[in-house]
């Protein structure tokens, strides 16, 4: 028998990645102060976060400048939207028992 709890990712075990892939999942990118006023968090957690995604393969990053500000920019890869929807598909099955 399949443990229930299989497809749940740990890449997407804390609050502030799970938010991250939510709003990217929904949006075709979104930049650093966006997902900060979004999820609330701090600078470093953010960055701390949006790294483990990135190692993952789960995001993408594109760094520029608007005018001469300093612009990061974070959409989800195809393989990050696939293991989330594996994720959420999970605990769907694990809440209906």
């Amino acid at each position: 028998m399949k443990n229930i709890i299989d497809n749940i990712n740990k890449a997407f075990d804390h609050r502030i990645r799970l938010g991250i892939m939510s709003i990217l999942v929904v949006n075709e990118f979104a930049d650093f102060k966006m997902l900060k006023e979004l999820l609330g968090a701090t600078d470093g957690n953010l960055a701390s976060h949006t790294k483990a995604l990135e190692k993952e393969e789960y995001v993408k990053v594109e760094k520029s400048f608007i005018g001469r500000k300093p612009n990061t920019r974070y959409s989800a890869t195809k393989k990050g939207r696939e293991a989330f929807k594996k994720h959420v598909e999970a605990i769907e099955k694990l809440l209906k028992g």
